[in-house]
């Protein structure tokens, strides 16, 4: 077996190159009743605002014509002394069929920037008519060229200015205010477009007035009694950004009684700690002094003996999961648990609990892993982080945290046949996702499928969670129990991601990227809307070791530039051939905001990865997005390169017969991560991310000395992880010593 390699070396950065004049795709054009459209839509949106007493700032819905990338939305219309429109957006989401699409933005703007455009629009319908009113794409790069042919033509517009609203009208299919929202009869949870109102005093002017502060659940979600919202929908429903039930039924599994007899721990001693958010926990186990345990349901409830069900059998796992299940042991030993409950069985204020964990990671900040595995039974929305994944995803943000979550089950009303979305939280982009299969690593048959916001892909990875005839021992409250589902397979990927970070002292980018990479293999997962990247191993071995056939090494990194790259990965040649297989899958946590709708995460890391040539990287997934001279549409950016999700991971598939790669004269391999933000402000934030790159040669030859020498010789600083090692290392370091005086 070979070790684990952690690479370290210099990373160069190389700035973004400046952007060419605005123009129009080949053979595209714009004529002067499309501009003249746009006015007349804009006048409307101009006479609703104007005619609505409430006093905010407009909001502009913008439909346009595809899924539309960054660099096609609209710059000058909408914008604001040389503050790109961009600045202003409040929300997004998608309309249309799932196979086509499309992006609707809204925008809140003063109102002397709906009168700013609607001039620019009448000033370029002008300068239309000098050219027979219509423009070609050749025709708009002649002016960005040459300019105007006289400042009659011009109109007072420059020729970028110009370019840009042609531009700007050619990708937009209309302006509007959208006020169609969905009736609730029961108390919900709303979010507001942000209008820089404060939300409590904007309800009171609607006449929404017996909401307080307490009821808010962040700067633009509140949760609103039915006849609340109900006056809400009425009165302002251009308001409403996205909405739910506030009530949120979880998911939990039946259990029942297995195999009998006592069971004994030992005493707690300098084991790491995970982090459980659960029902409530039964402190008469016998495991019970392994858990520090916190009751954050409201004390007035009443209690039942199911309400300690659910969450004592998920820590019992975490603690001693291998000793329930002889044949799942993962070589990770023991964790101690500090459990919170938070919630009982059946419906529950999703208001309330989200308060609580907001309070709960606050103030454990010493805890990196938790798990999580309640779920809801309503299906996520396709254009809106829930605002459990939301809060998930702020957390982890903030604290330097990772949440394992369970990917939520189906119920029995639900038809086994017909697939059925994740539930909340499982749809935190950020967090590690995991679905349940059984002993043949087939989805189990209560499993719920991904993407999110119809893009995302969830579940990251899949476990043993059980499935019928074939179930996990738990303990309960009651004593041994066998039972089955999501919730019992996520405390086992929690227990490898914990070993990883807190005792082999790894990243979170890096414990994720290799839990990913581990599971998807040399063979494309199937189901991969239930299985994610594939199942992970059972054995912590199989993760930080590979067989003596190939190299896996991880590399950790951060970019606050447009380009961050190695081209010095000195993989062995075999007669100026490689020999290998390869993979690498790329992690990183991106800052997220829900008011942004589908356009949820504000930072995409491209990965090009693969053999150096004489022009560049070829990459193992022939990715040319920014290359020269190569256009790239965002559909397909999104479908072939995973573009804005925070997963990257490409590589080959395992085949019957291998060829060989060519070497291209080149001696090394290397790697580029790309960035580009949603907003502009953004774009000096550091955000780290790990590559784990995994080398299989074919002829089944151990080339790890040679490979770690040559990378001593390009100047990278490598060590070798031993597993073992930093057992010891980790039980030595929690030792604690007495010295006595007396000799």
């Amino acid at each position: 077996m070979n070790n684990l390699l952690q690479l370290k070396g210099r990373l160069l950065t190389k700035g973004a190159s400046q952007p060419g004049p605005p123009s129009l795709p080949r053979n595209a054009k714009v004529t002067e009743e499309d501009v003249t459209a746009k006015m007349h839509q804009l006048e409307q949106v101009d006479g609703f605002w104007t005619n609505e007493s409430l006093k905010i700032k407009p909001l502009v819905s913008v439909h346009y014509k595809t899924v539309v990338a960054k660099s096609n939305r609209i710059r000058r219309l909408l914008s604001k002394h040389g503050t790109s429109a961009s600045c202003f957006i409040v929300g997004a989401k998608f309309e249309g069929p799932t196979e086509s699409p499309r992006h609707v933005i809204t925008y809140c703007v003063d109102s002397d920037v709906l009168n700013t455009t609607l001039q620019d629009l009448g000033k370029a319908v002008a300068i239309l008519r000098h050219h027979n009113g219509a423009i070609d794409s050749t025709a708009l790069s002649a002016i960005s060229h040459d300019g105007f042919d006289s400042a009659d033509e011009r109109q007072g517009l420059s020729k970028t200015a110009f370019a840009q609203i042609m531009r700007d009208v050619f990708y937009v299919s209309r302006f509007d205010v959208d006020q169609e929202r969905p009736d609730y009869q029961q108390q919900t949870l709303v979010t507001l477009y942000d209008t820089d109102r404060d939300i409590i005093g904007l309800l009171h002017d609607i006449g929404v007035r017996d909401v307080i502060s307490a009821n808010k659940l962040d700067r633009t979600t509140i949760s609103l009694r039915p006849d609340q919202y109900a006056m809400l929908k009425e009165r302002a429903p251009f308001l409403i950004s996205m909405s739910l039930p506030d009530t949120s039924t979880l998911t939990f599994e039946e259990s029942r009684e297995g195999k009998r007899g006592k069971l004994e721990i030992p005493e707690p001693d300098a084991q790491p700690t995970i982090g459980v958010i659960d029902t409530l926990f039964d402190t008469s186990v016998y495991f019970s002094e392994w858990v520090e345990f916190h009751d954050c349901v409201d004390q007035q409830l009443p209690r039942s003996p199911r309400d300690y069900r659910h969450g004592t059998e998920v820590s019992s796992i975490i603690v001693d999961g291998p000793t329930l299940n002889p044949e799942m042991d993962d070589g990770c030993g023991r964790f101690k648990v500090r459990h919170f409950g938070v919630a009982m069985e059946g419906a529950n204020s999703s208001f309330s609990i989200l308060k609580a964990i907001r309070k709960i990671v606050k103030t454990n900040q010493d805890i990196k892993v938790w798990n999580m595995s309640l779920g809801s039974v309503l299906e996520t929305h396709k254009n809106s982080i829930s605002p459990e994944g939301a809060v998930l995803d702020e957390l982890q943000s903030q604290y330097d945290v990772i949440f394992v979550v369970a990917g939520t089950n189906k119920v029995p009303e639900d038809d086994p046949k017909e697939g059925k979305r994740i539930g909340a939280p499982a749809d935190s982009i950020n967090a590690l996702v995991v679905n349940a299969v059984s002993f043949l690593k087939e989805p189990a048959s209560y499993s719920r499928s991904g993407p999110i916001l119809d893009f995302f892909r969830k579940p990251d990875v899949a476990y043993f969670g059980g499935d019928s005839g074939e179930q996990v021992a738990v303990y309960s409250p009651n004593g041994v129990s066998l039972t089955q589902g999501t919730s019992f397979a996520a405390p086992w990927v929690a227990r490898k991601l914990a070993f990883l970070i807190q005792i082999m002292g790894m990243t979170r980018q890096a414990a994720k990227a290799l839990l990913i990479d581990a599971a998807s293999g040399w063979q494309q997962a199937k189901n991969t809307l239930q299985l994610g990247y594939g199942v992970v191993p059972t054995q912590i071995s199989d993760i930080v070791q590979t067989s003596s056939n190939e190299i896996r090494f991880v590399v950790d990194g951060a970019t606050n530039g447009f380009e961050t790259y190695n081209y010095e990965i000195p993989v062995p040649l075999t007669q100026d051939k490689y020999k290998y297989m390869a993979r690498a899958t790329l992690c990183y946590f991106p800052g997220c905001d829900r008011t942004q709708g589908v356009d949820y995460t504000d930072t995409e890391l491209d990965l090009h990865f693969g053999r150096m040539t004489g022009k560049g990287i070829k990459s193992l997934n022939h990715n040319m997005q920014g290359e020269l001279d190569k256009l790239t549409r965002e559909r397909e950016a999104r479908k072939l390169y995973r573009k804005w999700d925070n997963v990257k991971c490409v590589g080959d598939l395992e085949k019957s017969r291998f060829v060989p790669k060519k070497s291209y004269g080149e001696s090394n391999w290397g790697f580029k991560i790309r960035r580009s933000t949603r907003q502009d402000n953004s774009q000096k934030d550091v955000v780290p991310f790990a590559l784990v790159v995994t080398l299989k040669e074919m002829d089944g030859h151990n080339r790890i000395d040679e490979f770690v020498q040559r990378c001593h010789l390009q100047h990278w600083l490598v060590n070798e992880i031993d597993i073992h090692n930093y057992i010891n290392l980790y039980q030595e370091a929690d030792i604690e010593l007495n010295f006595d005086d007396e000799q």
